[in-house]
């Protein structure tokens, strides 16, 4: 299992919002370039980035400093948020992401997904599927849809999608641990990447997501865990490895 320490970025510094409220929000850090290379060094391969401005807005802002932790870091990065055209995901990649993150647009625009597969292939294509009780969440988690996690997730496998990040906005920033029930839904039924994100709080955790049956999610992402330090994030890497 992947472990994708996470940086979000707002107003250019390294923050956390609680379960998603953008007036919940928690400076970390005034450099990302910082604790990406924080992350290199306790043995990190992947970052997961997301431009909160770019979520909640539908601009990007943070291009410059995603290309400056690939610069400095050597690392893979997925980024997310704000990613509402084809050309937003060139702009990306182009930057030297590994791997896109589409939310809203997955939802909003499912031409999107067809499209940005059919350009730049499904390994560079992710999809984040946020929910709460079970319905998808859009826009930088202000409204909540009556679409199914289990439905759009079968409509972006359908559309060549290789990798799926599933959040659950109920646990995220609250380090009460993993959706396990859901993810565990996700692996059953769909033959791609699963990334269990949000709630993940200690080692126990990522045992937890270890031990899964059929067998563990490609990937979890962490973060607050990792800046409260109630996650070392070395120990975490080497369970995984």
């Amino acid at each position: 299992m992947i472990l994708l320490p996470a940086i979000d970025l707002k107003n250019e510094k390294c923050v956390r919002l609680l379960q998603g409220d953008a007036n919940k929000e928690t400076v970390y850090s005034e450099n990302p370039v910082d604790v990406a290379m924080s992350f290199k060094e306790a043995g990190a391969e992947w970052i997961h980035v997301i431009d909160l401005d770019g979520a909640f807005s539908g601009e990007r802002r943070h291009t410059k400093i995603v290309q400056a932790i690939i610069n400095a870091t050597g690392l893979n990065i997925e980024i997310g948020g704000g990613i509402r055209e084809l050309t937003d995901i060139e702009v990306c990649l182009k930057a030297g992401a590994k791997r896109v993150i589409l939310g809203t647009s997955a939802h909003k625009k499912p031409e999107l997904v067809k499209e940005a597969v059919k350009n730049f292939g499904g390994e560079a294509i992710a999809v984040g599927i946020d929910c709460k009780d079970g319905k998808v969440a859009v826009k930088g988690w202000t409204e909540i849809t009556e679409t199914s996690v289990i439905d759009l997730a079968q409509k972006v496998v359908d559309a060549g999608v290789k990798t799926i990040i599933h959040t659950d906005i109920a646990v995220d920033g609250m380090l009460s641990g993993p959706d396990v029930k859901t993810v565990t839904k996700l692996i059953e039924k769909f033959d791609v990447n699963i990334i269990a994100s949000g709630g993940i709080a200690n080692l126990t955790h990522i045992e937890e997501l270890l031990n899964m049956k059929p067998h563990a999610p490609y990937g979890c992402i962490t973060g607050k865990a990792i800046y409260t330090g109630s996650l070392n994030l070395e120990e975490a890497m080497q369970i995984c490895n």
